[in-house]
């Protein structure tokens, strides 16, 4: 009888799916340009979820313009960084927005943001959603935050 209800439990866990998890992001920070009129920059962390998803922009009321850059090693040891239409986040994966890979560059950068403070950033994917994350401001000359 014992075999019955474990075999009926088993079958019943086995129908039950699991909801699809969508990406999620942690760990965002703006670092404020050095300079007035220069750009600023964004990191995160993406977390990939049931599904591969692909970032296809990032808004920030506190700024003009944000693209979605990367940067990369280039002839001679050179330092190149570059505009990229998109980033693909694998399902389960992490992928990491961090200085001297990728990140989102920012325009125009209200000049009203102090070190300390949190502004919303806003991801756009392919499929229709957005993420919403505040992101810790910190200033040109500052540590990131951990």
């Amino acid at each position: 009888m014992r075999a019955f209800g474990a075999i009926a439990a088993m079958a019943m866990l086995a129908g039950c799916q699991q909801a699809p998890r969508d990406v999620s992001v942690d760990g965002a920070w703006v670092r404020l340009p050095a300079v007035a009129g220069n750009p600023g920059a964004a990191y995160f962390a993406l977390h990939g979820g049931s599904k591969d998803a692909i970032l296809l922009a990032v808004m920030a009321k506190f700024a003009v313009r944000a693209e979605l850059h990367e940067s990369m090693e280039g002839h001679a040891g050179m330092t190149s960084m570059a505009p990229v239409r998109q980033v693909a986040v694998p399902a389960g994966a992490t992928v990491t927005f961090a200085p001297g890979g990728k990140h989102v560059m920012l325009f125009d950068v209200s000049p009203s943001l102090k070190p300390g403070e949190k502004a919303p950033v806003t991801l756009s994917f392919a499929d229709g959603k957005t993420v919403e994350v505040q992101a810790i401001i910190v200033g040109a000359g500052d540590p990131a935050p951990k």
